[in-house]
């Protein structure tokens, strides 16, 4: 996705009506921050944390990066329409470019902490419990689990009643979680074929 976003903010530098923008210099924070993902990545770790008899994710330094560097970066964006609108004449494109760029950076920092870093998953043999940072609480039995997806906002855990988890792919622990819950619903699979059998 990254290198997707590059070229095509590449592809955008040669048409006339953006040739204006500095989407060069946007493409080379993308290629930064990619690059500083890609770093993180290399140090995080993969194990949870163990806590008065339950494992727990942790936010990872990715996370940590992303949105923290997003909303910084929009800050900046925000400042730079807001003072250098006032005090110079600026193009209409590049104004409307820098607030574009500053609300969808907002917007994807709150949508990481809200999704990422101010969530709670913990498990133990017998519960996973999911708190968000609204204060909601979902709580599965691991004798409940169906099945174990990866979908565009992580991992997602889910019940036959339709209850589900989902956490970020990121965090410390996501790894183990994952293979912890689809061990868990081939059992139950398992368990539940033999007792159809049975009948």
């Amino acid at each position: 996705m990254p290198l997707a976003v590059i070229l095509v903010l590449l592809l955008l530098k040669h048409i006339p009506a953006t040739a204006s923008l500095p989407l060069a210099r946007a493409a080379g924070v993308v290629a930064f921050g990619y690059a500083a993902f890609l770093a993180l990545r290399l140090v995080q770790g993969e194990e949870a944390v163990s806590v008065d008899g339950w494992t727990e994710l942790r936010p990872s330094m990715v996370e940590y990066f992303a949105c923290y560097g997003a909303a910084a970066l929009a800050v900046v964006l925000m400042s730079a329409v807001i003072f250098v609108g006032s005090t110079s004449i600026v193009e209409p494109t590049q104004m409307l470019a820098a607030f574009t760029a500053a609300t969808l950076l907002g917007a994807g920092a709150v949508g990481i902490g809200i999704g990422g870093l101010f969530t709670r998953v913990r498990w133990n043999n017998t519960l996973l419990e999911h708190h968000t940072a609204f204060g909601k609480q979902t709580s599965l039995a691991w004798s409940d689990v169906s099945s174990v997806r990866p979908n565009w906002r992580g991992i997602t855990i889910a019940t036959h009643d339709a209850r589900k988890v989902t956490f970020s792919q990121f965090h410390s622990g996501a790894a183990q979680l994952a293979k912890h819950a689809t061990n868990r619903a081939r059992r139950n699979a398992e368990t539940a074929t033999k007792a159809f059998a049975t009948l």
